[in-house]
């Protein structure tokens, strides 16, 4: 079983921004989306 330091539901906007932005501050980012990035809105 992998570990991860955040876990992202959702790769919306906001979900892919804060899994961007905790990859930059150093931390492991899991990003769980069931379609495309990006979202809808």
């Amino acid at each position: 079983m992998s570990q991860f330091d955040v876990v992202i539901l959702g790769g919306g906007s906001g979900g892919y921004a804060c899994a961007l932005r905790s990859s930059q501050l150093g931390l492991s980012v899991a990003l769980i989306e069931e379609n495309k990035l990006g979202g809808t809105c």
